[in-house]
């Protein structure tokens, strides 16, 4: 923890306030709090951003947790108004408790959410009922480092447990981790998704939440494909991924959702990713579909419900990194950044090192354009005579990487 974290925490270890970030003391979002607050219910800002800000992470959404129903949520909403504008109430999950307040000319939105306990669940959807106990919510959530609540004044209440797990880095299931993910199945990615982002595997994976992942794999099988895409694409993002995608393939879920696939090539992807030259014309190459390409899935696209861009680009790597396509030609066909990533991931396939002279190749490919076009050829060609011409011209010129001149070219045979 730097020392200014350290202040945030009590002598026993838990932790005590989040500080004064700008999330919590913009105005917009303390004329919110208030509101519920002078109607005597209890409001907070709950989960990522408690912890984000505690680890010095961006936060980008700010979730809140009350006590009110949605409909006192509703009302509270409309009544308040921010420098003459008037605030909106969008039952976005209201059967759920959530209700988003819009403030549109400042650009506020939050999502507000009463306090609720799981009624009843299939490992998909749940029904819930609404509670006004504040350990009924903690209780349903997934992690102890999800369940920090910030009241308006910054303090934290952690009734589960998570500030010892969030000084270690802990990634940890509140109570029993059977039934938190019977809740859920989408909760075993999540999982590995907070261990990757914190970096937990290098002080070990908490072993029950592990153990629980293993036996409830299949319950992965009740999850939607779209819902499973999303934690694998976030999860597969991190530089961390591959030794946590390493314990995902020894606990049996890695199989589970995607059947072949291994860590093994994903693993010195990345390796290979971490030795580009930071100072050259971009930062690392970390690519998604390059990375989801490199667990050999056959069908990762289809599997993951991948956009129809991110599953080209799969296809791409992929048949690239089985060619023998040189650099210069894969830099002049696809551009310079998809050219690094079929390059990298045909490095880390064959078991070849990292060639920083490579690079080069491609940016001149990137750079290189075909001298003849169609005119300089007609009309001793036409049709389909034509296009085979200039694509026997290309080629030569490929060969030759870049240096015919038109003349040399349009004088061959």
């Amino acid at each position: 923890m730097t020392g200014k974290a350290r202040s945030l925490w009590r002598t026993d270890g838990t932790l005590r306030h989040v500080g004064e970030p700008q999330w919590l003391t913009n105005e917009i979002l303390q004329s919110l709090m208030a509101a519920f607050e002078d109607a005597g219910f209890q409001i907070y800002a709950v989960g990522g951003c408690v912890r984000d800000t505690i680890l010095n992470r961006p936060v980008s959404d700010v979730d809140l947790s009350t006590d009110a129903l949605p409909g006192d949520t509703v009302k509270i909403i409309e009544s308040l108004q921010f420098r003459n504008d008037v605030w909106k109430a969008i039952p976005t999950g209201a059967e759920h408790g959530t209700i988003t307040a819009l403030a549109p000319s400042v650009g506020g939105t939050y999502e507000i959410t009463t306090f609720r306990t799981d009624a009843e669940t299939d490992g998909r959807h749940a029904i819930v009922a609404f509670s006004k106990n504040l350990e009924d919510d903690a209780m349903r959530r997934d992690f102890t480092i999800n369940a920090f609540y910030a009241d308006r004044e910054g303090c934290v209440r952690d009734l589960v447990g998570g500030s010892a797990d969030l000084a270690a880095r802990k990634v940890r299931f509140i109570g029993d981790p059977i039934e938190r993910i019977q809740e859920d199945y989408l909760r075993i990615l999540r999982f590995f998704r907070f261990i990757a982002t914190l970096g937990t595997y290098k002080n070990g994976i908490d072993q029950d939440g592990l153990a629980a992942c293993a036996m409830l794999a299949d319950g992965l099988e009740k999850v939607s494909r779209e819902r499973i895409g999303a934690e694998m694409t976030r999860l597969i993002a991190d530089f961390d991924a591959a030794p946590v995608i390493g314990a995902m393939e020894q606990s049996g879920v890695l199989l589970q959702i995607l059947p072949g696939a291994s860590a093994l090539t994903l693993a010195r992807l990345i390796d290979l990713e971490e030795q580009y030259p930071i100072e050259g014309r971009m930062l690392r190459p970390k690519d998604v579909p390059t990375r989801l390409a490199a667990l050999g899935c056959d069908d990762v696209e289809e599997r993951l419900r991948l956009s129809k861009a991110d599953a080209k680009k799969v296809a791409l790597v992929k048949q690239e990194a089985g060619k023998t396509t040189p650099s210069h030609e894969l830099g002049y066909r696809h551009g310079y950044l998809p050219a690094v990533h079929c390059l990298l991931l045909r490095w880390a396939s064959l078991l070849q090192p990292f060639d920083e002279s490579a690079l080069e190749d491609i940016w001149l490919g990137a750079e290189a354009s075909f001298p003849i076009n169609a005119a300089d050829l007609m009309p001793t060609y036409s049709g389909k005579a034509l296009g085979d011409r200039l694509n026997q011209l290309e080629d030569v010129w490929l060969k030759s990487k870049f240096s015919a001149t038109k003349d040399e070219l349009l004088r061959l045979p």
